[in-house]
């Protein structure tokens, strides 16, 4: 039975059957209810709702209830080319994708000896050979090893005008496309040159205070609208949103297109009251947030002054070349090696219009690997670098415009969101930036009413902002917005009472329960197992917890359904009574046996009905009933990069990650174990639902109390940050560009669907693309994502990011623009793919093709006279280093004793983080800090914060009369030398001499010394920027931990790895053949 509205075909047949609760496409929505509270500086209520989707396009997000395991079509995360559920494709092997003609293709690798993975005909149309050896194809001569980054596929392409429709809601056929006369490229003037360009939609006047009222419009023009009551905004009031589910409900159908959109077209009924607008705070001075200039309105009337964008505005080519003096500057690296600034690297800077680039998304949120697109693929594959964005969608900002309105506009034909890069044919009419359609601009949307001024559109925050966060109207939710649910699954075998690991876990739920993000609804719940599972009753009326055990753990079964998860407030006093019982419970038990897999369904079982969190702690390796693991590693071959076990063992845990995510259900993993765990196979339930894995190697209350500070500290983070509950993710791209494989935490639904059942501030992702068509006809590209969730208050809510880039026609202009962090960031998840579907050594050897390739393209190519030595453009001057930096990371090292869980977690990291705190972790920061001043400081609310100068990771760098800290991201490390000065000694480490350094001091003493204020104010400080917890350790001479600190030293010999002057050497010697 297939839920109305979606083709039993549609998407990925993935089984997807009508969703347990959900209301029909065509039953009426459900409207959400007033907003209940703002969204303030980093406190933006996240809140949640129900397996809401978007129109239209929503059918697609119906959760699948049961999975297809046998076809493998359920596409899903790690990194996908909208195909690989998991049981990563070996060589040979057919991979799994969804059932449409047109799919990505995962890159296809090849190192030396090992089997090439074929890339079935199938899945490329033109059937044509790839080169075997290279990360591009196209390559000229085969290399030993390489990725090949472009798959022409047809998969999620960006809008086309006149591609077949896409079967979701609507199935009616594309309208023609309405192009206005002249040039086709009529918004793109923004292109730098020598002379100023004016900006179509310009930004305002600064003179718009949040806490203004609203008013009516000025008389005349519009039709009649009731004025908006003045009402002051605060922190937790919200104006109520105007929409009315009646009104709106008349949807009339869409033209659709080929990219699956979000949802359908909100209707053009319009409600009496205009929108409502609410600014969070003004940004800080951080620079985290928006353009200044993007949240100011003017509060006159201003006449429509846009002027008229044609071909005659258009640079040839872009003459703004000049304006990167050192952008193209050509650099001997064997003469130049020293080429790491001293302070933090900044992305470089898209070649665009001044006007036009205060617009841009931040690229903390959203990043290019290439800030210069390609026009066409030919030139992307002469350049061999991999084009690909790197996300990071649900950050904490600092403020967040957001808009309540009865009407989101969007692009009739890709349902594109309305943003700062479309152009404004007339007040009437908007062409979209990404398939180029002119669509009407909706009455409600003529007026604004921070400005009250009617007639103005491109001056409404929407168009003045590439961030923003729209709450949505009940046209985007098929059931009600869900209640946040929290389960908590303990381990609670002898092994696990043994670390004491439920005492801190306990404690910290004891401490943060009032901080859970929630509301009224809030429910929470509690299962422990052991060879058995054990449930807690915690209905009201109870005088104490009542615990029901299951011991049929072949086929398990839900004892008291209704009182096992409970309404926090109401029976708050109970879970506060277990939560304190629960450490002594156990502490007598000798049940060794573990049966994490049955506890897993069980759990799976209570939550489906309503979606929510599961958070699973698990101290050792599963050991009875379905899921139950055998030890695979072999500390022998921990060195090698051959034959190590990275792939799981069962599907088990992926099954069950996909049934989650088919009703909502994201489950994180807490690994506290001493022993091999298997994190290979357990990792896949957090994977594949789109959850996250901790691990804590060795946790011990007595023996690691670091790890138990550190549990606590990120306890703390996870328990209080904001969650989005039952979220789905859509990037679209310009007409032309296509998305072929996402990395990440997710599951595919449909080809280009992220389906999110929770969405954390804390986690990224990244996409690999191609030209699919050539660019000629335009010189800007957009990119758009678009997250739609459910606040923790249960609002539903859609962020959307709008990054703006200029395309260019030559080699030089390509390499110009690299970001040579986004590239090693997208290349790490690559060989992260590679390590899994072919070895570990395949990864390590296409990481460095990627390199020799990209820099031989540029000597060939891009390179006017030919000089001896290893010639590099600027840009790239870091390239060599940083991947010799990721053959040293722990995901991919050889010759160290990692244990095989580590190395599978840093794997996971790889996918799941961010790209600044991967990079913090592939080339961590070392400072000296035995010196520091307040020369050059910044202030942080009162607090002054050194900023000592970032140095190269090398011994050469050290001295013994100093002190070096190394920031490696999940690690402090303070290096203190023999000689180290007396002054530092007894004014921040409080002791008289350098043998009183304690072996294992691991934080710092508070001292009434500016010398330790200091210190300690740097220290929090680098703490503060990330949401795990650093561990702090002082290292002297002869402490074991010195290995680990030399072992980050990147630029240095080690016994396996060589020295970044030998990898130049290996370099030049690949690139000169």
């Amino acid at each position: 039975m297939s839920q109305p509205g979606i083709p039993a075909s549609g998407g990925a047949s993935t089984g997807l059957q009508a969703q347990n609760g959900a209301a029909s496409a065509s039953g009426s929505p459900y409207t959400n209810g007033p907003v209940q509270n703002a969204l303030m500086s980093s406190q933006v209520s996240v809140s949640q709702g129900y397996n809401s989707q978007l129109p239209g396009s929503y059918p697609h997000l119906i959760p699948a209830k049961t999975l297809n395991p046998v076809s493998g079509q359920s596409n899903s995360g790690g990194s996908q080319t909208v195909s690989p559920l998991s049981n990563y494709q070996r060589p040979g092997q057919a991979p799994y994708g969804p059932p449409v003609a047109s799919h990505p293709v995962t890159p296809s690798l090849r190192s030396g000896p090992s089997p090439q993975m074929p890339l079935p005909t199938s899945q490329n149309p033109a059937a044509t050979p790839m080169p075997s050896g290279s990360f591009l194809p196209g390559a000229s001569v085969p290399s030993p090893s390489n990725w090949q980054y472009n798959y022409l596929s047809q998969t999620n392409h960006c809008p086309r005008a006149s591609s077949q429709p896409t079967m979701t809601g609507n199935t009616n056929l594309m309208s023609p496309q309405y192009v206005s006369s002249g040039d086709s490229s009529l918004q793109n003037n923004f292109i730098k040159s020598g002379s100023a360009l004016p900006l179509a939609n310009p930004p305002l006047p600064t003179t718009f205070q949040p806490g203004a009222p609203l008013g009516p419009p000025p008389t005349g023009g519009p039709p009649p609208v009731r004025g908006l009551t003045p009402q002051k905004l605060t922190a937790r009031t919200v104006p109520q949103p105007s929409f009315n589910s009646t009104s709106n409900q008349e949807a009339t159908s869409q033209p659709t297109n080929k990219n699956p959109t979000m949802s359908r077209s909100v209707g053009y009924s319009y409600p009496s009251l205009p929108p409502g607008y609410q600014n969070t705070p003004p940004p800080s001075t951080t620079g985290t947030g928006i353009p200044l200039s993007s949240l100011n309105y003017p509060s006159g009337p201003q006449a429509f002054t846009q002027t008229p964008l044609g071909a005659n505005h258009l640079t040839a080519s872009m003459s703004g070349l000049s304006l990167h003096p050192e952008g193209l500057r050509v650099i001997n690296l064997l003469q130049e090696r020293n080429m790491l600034p001293s302070t933090p690297l900044q992305p470089p800077v898209p070649n665009l219009h001044e006007d036009i680039q205060k617009l841009n998304c931040n690229p903390e949120l959203f990043r290019c690997t290439l800030t210069s697109i390609p026009q066409t693929q030919a030139l992307l594959n002469k350049a061999k670098l991999p084009l690909g964005l790197l996300l990071h969608p649900f950050k904490d900002l600092v403020q967040l415009p957001v808009v309540t309105s009865s009407t989101i506009v969007r692009c009739r034909s890709c349902r594109t969101y309305i943003n700062p890069f479309v152009s404004f044919l007339d007040q009437r009419r908007w062409k979209c930036n990404l398939c180029y359609r002119v669509n009407d601009v909706p009455e409600e949307f003529m007026y604004n009413p921070l400005t009250r001024v009617y007639g103005e559109p491109h001056r409404r925050p929407e168009v003045q902002n590439a961030t923003i966060e729209f709450m949505a109207p009940s046209e985007y939710m098929l059931r009600p917005p869900q209640p946040p649910v929290y389960l908590f699954v303990f381990d609670v075998s002898h092994n696990a009472i043994e670390t004491g690991y439920l005492n801190s876990v306990c404690q910290s739920l004891l401490d943060n329960l009032d901080l859970l993000p929630g509301n009224t609804r809030t429910k929470i719940g509690f299962i422990t197992f052991d060879s058995t599972i054990h449930f807690y009753s915690l209905q009201e009326g109870l005088s104490q917890p009542q615990m029901l055990i299951v011991s049929d753990i072949e086929d398990v079964f839900i004892p008291m359904p209704e009182n096992l998860l409970v309404n926090l407030n109401e029976s708050k006093e109970l879970v506060q009574d277990l939560l304190k019982t629960l450490p002594q419970m156990f502490t007598k038990t000798l049940e060794t046996q573990s049966a994490l897999g049955p506890a897993l369904q069980a759990a799976f079982k209570l939550m489906s009905p309503t979606g929510g969190r599961m958070s699973v702690f698990q101290t050792q390796l599963p050991t009875l009933g379905v899921g139950a693991l055998k030890p695979r590693e072999e500390p022998s071959q921990r060195s090698s990069a051959k034959e190590i076990h990275l792939t799981p063992s069962t599907d088990f845990y992926k099954k069950l990650a996909l049934d989650c995510s088919g009703q909502q259900v994201a489950v994180d993993l807490f690994l506290l174990s001493g022993q091999y765990s298997d994190l290979a196979s357990l990792g896949c339930i957090s994977r594949y639902s789109a959850g996250s894995v901790y691990y804590y190697p060795s946790y011990h209350h007595q023996h690691s109390p670091v790890q138990v500070q550190k549990l606590q500290k990120e306890l703390q983070r996870y328990l209080t940050r904001k969650i989005g509950f039952e979220a789905v993710m859509r990037i679209r791209c310009t007409k032309g560009l296509s998305i072929h494989t996402f990395h990440g935490n997710f599951f595919v639904r449909s080809t280009d669907l992220l389906s999110l059942p929770n969405v954390n501030p804390d986690a990224g992702y990244a996409v690999q693309m191609s030209v699919e068509e050539s660019l000629t006809d335009t010189q800007l590209v957009s990119f758009q994502s678009a997250l739609l969730y459910t606040s923790s208050k249960g609002e539903r809510r859609i962020r959307v990011h709008t990054l703006c880039l200029p395309v260019v026609s030559t080699l030089n202009e390509v390499f110009l623009g690299a970001d040579v962090q986004a590239i090693s960031g997208l290349l790490a998840n690559m060989a992260v793919d590679r390590s899994v579907t072919a070895s570990l050594s395949d990864a390590r050897d296409a990481l460095v093709n990627a390199v020799i390739d990209s820099l031989s393209a540029y000597r060939s190519s891009a390179l006017s006279n030919q000089q001896s030595g290893l010639m590099v453009p600027f840009s790239l001057r870091l390239f060599p280093l940083f991947v010799l930096a990721l053959l040293k990371q722990k995901s991919f090292q050889t010759g160290t004793n990692a244990r095989l869980d580590e190395r599978i977690f840093a794997m996971c990291q790889v996918k799941n983080q961010p790209l600044v705190y991967l990079m913090l972790t592939t080339h961590p920061s070392l400072y000296r800090v035995d010196n520091l001043s307040d020369e050059g400081a910044i202030s942080i609310n009162d607090r002054t914060i050194p900023q000592p100068p970032i140095l190269q990771l090398s011994v050469e760098k050290l001295s013994r009369d100093g002190a070096f800290l190394m920031d490696a991201g999940s690690v402090l490390m303070l290096w203190v030398g023999r000689n180290c000065g007396q002054n530092f000694l007894s004014q921040v480490l409080g002791v008289e001499n350098y043998a009183l350094i304690p072996q294992t001091m691991t934080d710092l003493p508070e001292l009434d010394t500016p010398e330790s204020a200091r210190t300690i104010a740097f220290i929090s400080w680098l703490r503060e920027q990330r949401p795990f917890y650093p561990i702090l350790y002082v290292i002297r001479d002869e402490s074991p931990m010195k290995a680990n600190f030399l072992q980050n030293m990147v630029e240095d010999r080690t016994e396996s790895a060589l020295s970044y002057y030998e990898f130049l050497l290996h370099i030049q010697q690949q690139v000169n053949k």
